[in-house]
């Protein structure tokens, strides 16, 4: 037979000693902040609510829909570099005190590519052709943009740049992405008709040379008085456009934008005019799908001359992050909430591209 059980009270616990009441309450602290802190870090990683949308999950659905590009961009993965000089007219500083808008010259390391996330595709495959720049002012601050040539966005929230980043997944058996998702993406998504409206009209061009590349983001210039103004800015093309029908540049070869890129520079520079748009009371800066009015005011900023080109893979351009977001002082990000997206989600691409490049480079160096 079991021991019957002791139902005395235990003897009075002795009173805790003043070193170990502050001791345990110390402790208690650091658990708390340990356990906060790893909350916080599971749902930025979106581990607590697996349908809350985070820079990995976006980056994620670019490399499923290009096919995982290792090594390089997830989205505009095909590109060219070039170096060049942004030859202020100073006529930006009354609307900004950004060093870079002081009249002078400034060197230029920028990308040409297409909106696709192969960097083997066609030249004719895409429909979006980009343009970046980062200009860099003596000062040491610089000025990031990326450009394009399409004049509004296709959504304007970066959950609906997800959805529509799935909806265009290629198929590997067709290599087209399935025409019936992106036809309900497109059902659900009327603000995407003025993109749509233009991918279907608009001509096609043999160059990049002969495209104008908007910011389709909205910015706002800090002037000295400390005033905000709205604005939007475009690389507007000397050259004139040479159009042909999508099947003819086909027939060009898949590389017929690089080939006419190093073909024009052999015979000389190329030009844009940096073109800022004043918003009016009442012009959406947090939606990229809508335009201003053609007839809002505009500022010459300067010229953006292009002299070399250079192949990505050892070009200038290859290791710089073209965050739209990284801007001097009298520059600064609108309320659109597509900027703060963009800025997380290249972060995210640079650091596994990087990584991966880093990785190559060690197995090679092993292989030696």
């Amino acid at each position: 037979m079991p021991p019957a059980r002791d139902t005395a009270s235990p003897p009075p616990a002795p009173p805790p000693r003043p070193g170990r009441t502050r001791q345990a309450a110390a402790f208690a602290l650091i658990a708390a902040v340990c356990g906060l802190s790893a909350t916080a870090f599971a749902y930025t990683g979106g581990w607590l609510s697996p349908d809350r949308l985070t820079p990995a999950r976006i980056v994620d659905a670019l490399s499923d829909r290009g096919g995982d590009p290792i090594g390089h961009r997830r989205n505009h993965s095909k590109g060219i570099c070039f170096l060049g000089t942004f030859e202020a007219s100073g006529a930006g500083t009354a609307l900004s005190t950004a060093s870079v808008l002081a009249r002078g010259s400034y060197p230029v390391v920028g990308r040409f590519a297409i909106a696709t996330g192969d960097p083997m595709a066609a030249d004719a495959s895409g429909r979006v052709r980009s343009l970046a720049v980062r200009i860099v002012a003596p000062d040491g601050q610089e000025w990031r943009s990326g450009m394009n040539n399409s004049p509004v966005f296709v959504v304007a929230t970066p959950r609906a740049f997800y959805e529509q980043t799935v909806a265009s997944e290629v198929d590997p058996a067709t290599g087209h992405p399935d025409p019936k998702a992106l036809a309900h993406f497109f059902a659900t998504h009327p603000e995407s008709a003025p993109f749509l409206a233009w991918a279907k009209t608009a001509p096609w061009t043999t160059s990049f040379a002969d495209q104008q590349y908007n910011s389709l983001n909205a910015f706002r210039f800090i002037d000295a008085s400390g005033a905000s103004h709205p604005v939007r800015w475009s690389l507007v093309p000397t050259a004139a456009p040479q159009v042909e029908p999508v099947a003819a540049l086909a027939a060009k070869g898949p590389d017929f934008l690089e080939q006419d890129l190093k073909a024009r520079l052999a015979r000389g520079p190329l030009t844009w005019h940096l073109v800022a748009t004043l918003a009016a009371p009442g012009d959406p800066t947090d939606d990229a799908t809508k335009a201003w009015p053609a007839d809002r005011p505009t500022v010459d900023l300067g010229t953006l001359e292009v002299t070399t080109a250079q192949d990505e893979a050892t070009g200038a351009c290859r290791d710089i992050n073209y965050d739209p977001t990284i801007l001097p002082t009298g520059i600064a990000p609108s309320d659109d909430p597509l900027l703060a997206a963009r800025s997380a989600v290249y972060a995210n691409s640079f650091d596994r591209r990087t990584a991966e490049l880093a990785r190559h480079a060690t197995a090679a160096g092993s292989a030696r």
